[in-house]
């Protein structure tokens, strides 16, 4: 109680510093669970990807439904809609950086890696590569504040549990890279990992600027939204039109997950903080991947990948759990 706590490195000049905050009991729960809806997308948007031969478009189409399915329930959400007005003010004002507004374009880059790389290498080894690249990004965006909880310092449990997570990707990986996969399509779920630890950090710090978790999504889905369309129509004029669209209706279910999930990631990024986030999630998405690759049939469950998976579970609970029992340390 008598030491001196150690300094917070300052933020870049405009961004707004943060509050730390509190986890509610059912945080961790409710980000394993989201973890696992977030697996299940990856299917979805995969299946339907190899419906329209197009990547692109199935990105764009279960993003345009997620947008849609917010602007219905902004219908009933007076509140929500006053507060996208205020928030949208401060953009416009420079009250809030505008790069702090750009989380879609981490939720677009994953929703396309689903699409161009999970037909091909499997969920489990898709949802790893994206772990690599989560883990370490939660790691220093928590170490530098970027997150609404503020600085959350490297304590031995965090790097102990981020060292285990990316341990357990290199050899859940191993097998993968004996494939045929191409490399890059290995090299985007990595990518697509780095902006979605991005877009957790700053959709929570929207969040806690406008006042209402669901501004956040509404911006997220409008800048996301507008990414893939933009892509989607570049890469139909370049190798042309995508096939008909499905009738399966199941297939168009992408962008209601993605809804509950980045809409869950947005409100618990301040109280988890990011790193403890992904690690949650990371739970439910190895549970829900390695259980859908399994039952499908598809992509390379090597004992590697099966095995890795599994130690990048233990990783999550260390990190997650062991924080939950130690508040003070974060």
């Amino acid at each position: 109680m008598t030491s001196t706590p150690p300094q917070t490195p300052p933020l870049p000049v405009g961004i707004p510093a943060p509050a730390p905050l509190h986890a509610p009991r059912w945080a961790l729960p409710a980000a394993v669970v989201g973890g696992v809806m977030g697996a299940l997308q990856s299917r979805i948007n995969a299946d339907l990807a190899a419906e329209l031969e197009d990547g692109f478009t199935a990105a764009a189409i279960s993003f345009g439904s997620g947008l849609v399915i917010i602007l219905l329930l902004l219908v009933v959400m007076p509140r929500v809609r006053e507060l996208s007005r205020g928030f949208w003010r401060d953009l416009r004002s420079g009250g809030f950086p505008w790069p702090l507004a750009l989380g879609g374009l981490g939720g677009a880059t994953f929703v396309l890696g689903q699409g161009l790389s999970v037909g091909l290498i499997g969920v489990a080894l898709f949802i790893v590569c994206v772990v690599a690249g989560q883990t370490v990004t939660g790691l220093v965006v928590d170490r530098v504040g970027l997150g609404p909880g503020g600085v959350r310092h490297l304590t031995p449990t965090r790097v102990v549990g981020a060292i285990m997570m990316v341990a357990s990707v290199a050899l859940a990986m191993s097998g993968g890279i004996a494939t045929e996969a191409p490399w890059y399509l290995l090299a985007l779920p990595m990518v697509a990992g780095v902006a979605m630890g991005l877009q957790q950090a700053v959709n929570g710090r929207v969040s806690q600027h406008s006042g209402h978790f669901m501004v956040a999504t509404l911006g997220n889905f409008i800048v996301g939204t507008t990414a893939l369309v933009l892509a989607a129509g570049i890469h139909a004029l370049v190798v042309g039109a995508p096939q008909p669209l499905p009738t399966n209706p199941l297939l168009y279910c992408g962008g209601a997950i993605g809804v509950v999930f980045i809409a869950m990631a947005a409100h618990l990024a301040g109280p988890l903080g990011v790193l403890t986030l992904a690690m949650a999630t990371i739970s439910g998405q190895i549970i829900g991947s390695v259980a859908l690759d399994a039952l499908g049939g598809q992509g390379h469950l090597t004992p590697a990948t099966i095995g890795g998976a599994v130690l990048t579970l233990l990783a999550a609970l260390v990190t997650a759990g062991l924080r939950r029992r130690r508040p003070a340390a974060a």
